[in-house]
């Protein structure tokens, strides 16, 4: 386990530019396994796209629009959100890859936690539609929670809600909570700005 730590560490050391494509899976043992190499059973993931194949993520050049845009609009406004701030969400999440993972365990374009995909009934975290329709849904449940006010929705989204009902209903002091806030919402603010 320690040596297979190490080589990830060595690999993230390395340009992304110049590797291949690189999968992964968790197994029922909660053990990591990476290979270059794509895999014929089913469970993996891309973790690192191929240099050829990979995409480039969301820029703010063409007003940030992507594959995504339609299960964007669609579970916004399902949800009663606006597709803008999802959209935030989604970029500081995971820059628009659909196979992220982060190393707390969060998946997909939305970043959403296996726990909160349970209760969101999610079966396929690196669907892109499945994902944006449950991180749209989970909005829109701690916007109900933090009866609209954006910041506590965010920094639920980020530490989660009982952490900002434990800091007396306000951002909790965590580093990594304030700095997504004000990014969340500095992203938001510009796709609002560029329609």
């Amino acid at each position: 386990m320690f040596r297979r730590a190490l080589l990830f560490i060595a690999l993230l050391s390395f340009p992304v530019s110049g590797l291949c494509a690189i999968y992964g899976y968790v197994d029922s043992d909660g053990v990591y396994h990476m290979t270059n190499i794509r895999p014929a059973q089913k469970g993996y993931y891309t973790l690192i796209e191929d240099r050829n194949q990979g995409q480039e993520g969301i820029t703010f050049k063409t007003g940030g629009t992507n594959a995504y845009d339609g299960f964007i609009r669609q579970h916004s406004e399902a949800n009663g959100l606006d597709p803008h701030l999802v959209k935030a969400v989604m970029i500081a999440e995971s820059n628009g890859n659909p196979r992220a993972v982060s190393h707390k365990g969060a998946q997909g374009l939305m970043q959403i936690m296996p726990d909160t995909a349970q209760s969101l009934e999610l079966r396929n975290p690196f669907d892109p539609e499945e994902n944006i329709q449950a991180g749209a849904r989970y909005l829109k449940v701690l916007h109900e929670l933090f009866k609209g006010n954006l910041e506590l929705v965010l920094a639920a989204y980020n530490a989660g809600p009982q952490r900002v009902v434990q800091n007396n209903m306000a951002i909790p002091p965590i580093t990594e909570t304030i700095t997504y806030v004000k990014r969340v919402k500095a992203y938001y603010g510009r796709l609002k700005d560029s329609q």
